[in-house]
């Protein structure tokens, strides 16, 4: 195991695959994870400590360790980001799977999760703080804009783009050159044929838009099909 340090803000289901995902790349050393949740702080969750709450990145106990944010929302993920940002210049860590398969002139953003089975082609950019799920694939050329969401076995054809924000739901399909704005929802399932603008919620297959998605509260979830993943 490396003697590099980590941190992992947020206990959840989502940070089980986090931790496993860094257990088994072996470039970092956890050293515990943090939550704002009181009841879970000075507890032990998947076998590391939770040391307390985010307010402790303040601390200059922590001078050197990197940190990746465990939290599928893609809104509040953001809030972490940008609270964190805040309090002090953290470097974030990249947790790649070791089953991930990563093309050629494949660019990740600081934070970026990649799940186990995930296939990324060339030429790909991917922002930061971006979740590519279990068993999601990728072809070359996309552009995946930071803190979106692609759920348990999307497929994006070549020269797909997905906005800032925008979560597409577990097993949608995007055709070639299909741009998604930023801040939708595409729910599960979806196949989008067409482009789709920003702020919106899509269905169906093919998918089409049944609202505008303006009620977005703190953690981001304002529509029951955003359950995805």
């Amino acid at each position: 195991m490396s003697d590099r340090t980590l941190l992992i803000y947020g206990a959840s289901g989502h940070a089980k695959v986090i931790i496993d995902i860094v257990e088994r790349a072996g470039r970092y050393r956890i050293v515990g994870l943090l939550d704002d949740d009181p009841q879970l702080q000075s507890e032990k969750f998947f076998g590391y400590p939770v040391l307390g709450g985010g307010e402790r990145l303040a601390e200059e106990s922590y001078p050197d360790h990197r940190l990746v944010i465990a939290v599928g929302d893609n809104f509040a993920r953001r809030e972490i980001w940008r609270r964190v940002e805040a309090l002090r210049n953290f470097q974030y860590a990249l947790a790649v799977h070791p089953a991930a398969q990563i093309g050629r002139e494949v660019q990740l953003g600081e934070g970026t999760v990649v799940m186990a089975n995930v296939a990324i082609n060339p030429g790909t950019l991917i922002g930061r703080q971006v979740i590519i799920n279990t068993g999601a694939t990728v072809d070359h050329d996309c552009l995946i804009g930071d803190f979106a969401h692609i759920s348990p076995g999307v497929h994006l054809a070549g020269n797909v783009q997905v906005g800032e924000l925008t979560h597409l739901g577990v097993g949608t399909a995007v055709l070639p050159g299909v741009h998604i704005g930023a801040r939708s929802l595409i729910g599960a399932g979806a196949v989008v044929i067409g482009d789709i603008p920003d702020g919106v919620i899509a269905v169906g297959v093919p998918a089409r838009v049944i609202k505008q998605r303006s009620q977005i509260g703190p953690g981001g979830a304002d529509d029951p099909s955003d359950h995805s993943g």
